[in-house]
């Protein structure tokens, strides 16, 4: 008998290694905005049309060494914190940069914020100065300021030395952001040469607060070589080059915002547009039209309201001029891909997967993966990168089977700021001394390096034992003309443990179809037991509650949906 018959070979295991060929750049945000001055000093990188704001590479890094002065003159240096709450305006980046060449962490914080919420976020992270926007969009931060003004007066935030206004108002007695960039004008540059020195790739540059969709907030600590390189990875995937000019609608804020928009453009030497303080449609369509912008990027909602507006406008626009962007943040329906590339003109369109630990990205697709594989994956690993899927033991599974996403890499953060307990639980280092990062994402890996996100762990809805996926369900719903978008999750029940819940944005020009309807639209291509139970419409002009990165936030919904279903049992048992 022939034994060797009888072997099987070993299925093939779900671990990925980047491209290491090409070397990682061990440098500074300071030495990257150098190098493109040296490289492109008139070529226009940053634009503002809200504040008629436009800056060539010379002259933004000429006015953020102006402000690093102002900021040693307050006695800014090499560890401190600096903290910021503003939407997208030009002291943001201003002042990111700046923050690196004193050797600063630059501590971005959510504009959703409450007074409370602030506070808390300055305190954990020890912000010695604050900068502050009067308003973010035409909101008013006026209870955050009044806040500020108390806690500094009964010395509530031992660590926050100064408060900074980023713009003049009489009611307020802080300094402004005009008043320290003069003042730095008297400061001597030989201090800030020192300064900037001292400073390396492997220093703390930005702390990131996340909490993704699940309200439990922690602060990223991220290195320059972390943030410049995931800018320099994203940016050659999208095929970026001094020409590109790209529409960045996600907040600075966000490690999307921050790091696939700015630096992702900044490491090619192209021009990034914010077109306003906060997400605004009509904002996004004009910049994109009259600066010619070849690149968009947004989150599938961003996109979806995008669209929704473009639909309706009496006046054809003219998007000719893009070819590529990223979509990110969130799952990607077929439909809102393919409508990207039929209305948008976005045939290069590029999927961006990771989170804000990992800087952000992990994985990415190419601008000329075979259009299915943008359509249903993630893309391929980045270089200097390692990835495994593994069950709920930690053992990693074949290539095809379903577990949980671990990243290893450069672009893993420093830890949780102040936090080694979160840092312990969401980092392990295996037995060969490599450092893991558990993403909560449940993916699957195919035989040629493809990742397919198939939906967060902790959204799994689990029906009577049985594990249903909310993604496959919201690309279904996406594509009756009734709705424009849809968020599914799993509402308690008492005999299955769960059973599916939708929340449905109504399409207004299109009649709302009853919820027998939709159940039989569901089911005409997925499992009966996959059709909604319980269906909840958003009344016309609300949206999804969101994060200031424009995700959903489905705990809330959730915490509504069983909210309502709790009302109705009350009513039905009177």
């Amino acid at each position: 008998m022939d034994t060797n018959t009888s072997l099987e070979l070993a299925p093939q295991l779900s671990f990925l290694v980047g491209e290491c060929q090409t070397p990682l750049w061990k440098i500074t945000l300071t030495e990257l905005l150098q190098q493109q001055v040296q490289l492109n000093p008139s070529r226009e990188c940053i634009v503002f049309p809200e504040y008629s704001y436009r800056a060539t590479y010379s002259h933004l890094y000429e006015t953020t060494i102006q402000v690093a002065k102002g900021l040693r003159t307050i006695g800014i240096g090499r560890g401190d914190r600096i903290g910021i709450l503003a939407g997208n305006m030009p002291a943001y980046v201003e002042l990111f940069f700046a923050a690196s060449h004193v050797g600063a962490a630059y501590v971005v914080l959510n504009t959703n914020y409450t007074p409370k919420e602030l506070q808390l976020a300055l305190k954990h992270s020890g912000c010695k100065v604050v900068f502050v926007a009067t308003s973010i969009g035409k909101t008013p931060t006026s209870g955050i300021l009044q806040m500020l003004s108390s806690s500094m007066r009964e010395s509530e935030l031992i660590e926050l030395e100064h408060v900074i206004l980023l713009k003049k108002q009489e009611e307020w007695k802080f300094k402004t952001y005009d008043q320290l960039r003069d003042d730095g004008s008297n400061h001597p540059q030989e201090d800030l040469d020192s300064t900037m020195k001292s400073v390396t790739a492997g220093d703390i540059c930005n702390l990131q607060f996340t909490s993704g969709t699940t309200g439990s907030p922690k602060a990223a600590m991220l290195t320059h070589q972390n943030l410049v390189n995931n800018g320099r990875f994203v940016g050659d995937r999208m095929r970026l080059t001094s020409k590109d000019i790209i529409c960045c609608p996600p907040p600075l804020f966000h490690c999307f915002g921050l790091v696939l928009g700015l630096l992702a453009v900044i490491s090619h030497g192209g021009c990034i547009v914010f077109p306003s303080e906060t997400f605004q449609p009509p904002a996004v369509l004009k910049a994109v039209v009259e600066e010619r912008c070849t690149g968009l990027h947004g989150v599938p909602a961003m996109f979806s309201a995008e669209l929704e507006l473009a639909r309706t406008l009496s006046q054809q626009m003219n998007f000719s001029s893009l070819r590529t962007g990223i979509v990110a943040g969130a799952p990607v329906s077929r439909k809102l891909m393919a409508e990207l590339q039929d209305k948008f003109n976005m045939v290069e369109t590029t999927i961006t997967y990771g989170m804000t630990e990992t800087s952000p990205a992990s994985f990415m697709s190419f601008t000329d993966d075979p259009i299915q594989k943008r359509l249903t994956t993630v893309g391929k690993i980045l270089p200097h990168t390692k990835a495994k899927i593994v069950d709920k033991n930690g053992k990693i599974v074949p290539v095809g089977t379903r577990g949980e996403i671990c990243v290893a890499g450069f672009q893993l953060q420093r830890g949780y700021w102040r936090d080694p307990k979160q840092t312990a639980e969401a980092m392990h280092r295996d037995d060969e001394g490599c450092i893991w990062m558990r993403t909560g994402d449940e993916g699957v890996f195919d035989e040629q390096g493809y990742c397919s996100i198939t939906g967060r762990i902790k959204d799994i809805i689990i029906r009577g034992g049985e594990n249903i996926y909310p993604l496959e369900i919201e690309e279904r719903l996406a594509q009756h003309k009734s709705i424009v978008q849809s968020s599914v999750l799993g509402l308690p029940h008492e005999k299955y443990g769960e059973v599916v819940g939708a929340f449905l944005q109504p399409r207004l020009s299109e009649v709302r179809p009853s919820a027998k309807h939709l159940k039989e639209f569901v089911r005409q291509t997925l499992g009966w037991h996959k059709a909604p139970e319980h269906i909840f419409w958003l009344e016309a002009g609300e949206d999804f509650p969101k994060t200031g990165s424009g995700k959903i936030q489905k705990y809330i919904l959730s915490q509504r949906g069983a909210l309502k279903l709790r009302q109705c049992a009350r009513s039905s048992s009177l």
